[in-house]
């Protein structure tokens, strides 16, 4: 198991309170992508890939709106929490277990939309890698279809190398929530620590460890139009009202 693997299965269980209402965000997150989805010339008769579904923000939401929804992850953590909520809110997904860097060992047919958020990509920590990603879920999109990622800004990250990231203070009726991340910097590399302290009735503290590699915006569009997308715009938060760039390929 990688270290990406123990990141997210130990998380899995909390992944929900980086959110003050992560069910209000399911619902605020895929009425962004139906949005841009509805720009790209899709509907909700589109067959989509949700390539690295985590506990199934997007995946939830977008189902909800009468998407056809398969969902997959290598974390089996966050795959059974998925799975739990879809069926919490009544909503039918395919969940497998797969690696976005070969998604046609478990998938033999095209979609319409692949995403893949929350800064997931920048998980791959060398440039092959990377590339290996973007031939893969592009292997997986049928022609025409488009790759809706989200990233960090790490265009601008880069110039200051952060040494933390700013906190989220969520007041909850028990008290309050903070989480925030120390980020260690070796080059484009940096180890990530995530706190989540719980200060409510009793004060409770998480942390979990990962590592991610700051992409430019220039290498993943080259990457993606290597991998056979003939079309590659991004998208900034002024736009779509995202937290994140988002990265709109078209195959």
């Amino acid at each position: 198991m990688n270290i990406t693997q123990t990141f997210y299965d130990s998380m899995a269980t909390q992944y929900d309170k980086l959110f003050l209402d992560w069910q209000a965000a399911t619902r605020e997150q895929a009425v962004i992508l139906n949005r841009i989805f509805r720009s790209h010339g899709f509907d909700n008769s589109a067959r989509v890939l949700d390539c690295a579904c985590g506990i199934g923000t997007q995946a939830i939401g977008l189902a909800a709106l009468g998407y056809t929804v398969t969902a997959s992850d290598i974390s089996d953590g966050e795959l059974a929490e998925a799975r739990d909520r879809a069926e919490k809110n009544g909503v039918t997904i395919r969940f497998e277990h797969a690696d976005f860097c070969a998604l046609s060992a478990t998938f033999s047919q095209p979609f319409d939309i692949v995403i893949c958020m929350d800064n997931a990509l920048p998980h791959m920590l060398t440039r092959e890698a990377l590339a290996a990603a973007a031939e893969s879920i592009s292997g997986q999109l049928r022609e025409s279809g488009i790759f809706v990622a989200s990233i960090r800004d790490y265009d601008n990250l880069l110039e200051s190398k952060p040494p933390y990231s700013p906190p989220y203070i969520h007041r909850t009726d028990r008290g309050q929530r903070v989480s925030f991340q120390t980020w260690e910097w070796e080059s484009e590399i940096y180890r990530l620590t995530q706190y989540i302290i719980e200060d409510e009735q009793t004060l409770r503290v998480s942390k979990f460890a990962c590592a991610y590699r700051a992409t430019r915006r220039e290498e993943l569009t080259g990457l993606l139009l290597a991998a056979g997308c003939r079309e590659v715009r991004w998208l900034f938060p002024e736009e779509t009202d995202f937290y994140q760039p988002i990265v709109v390929a078209r195959k």
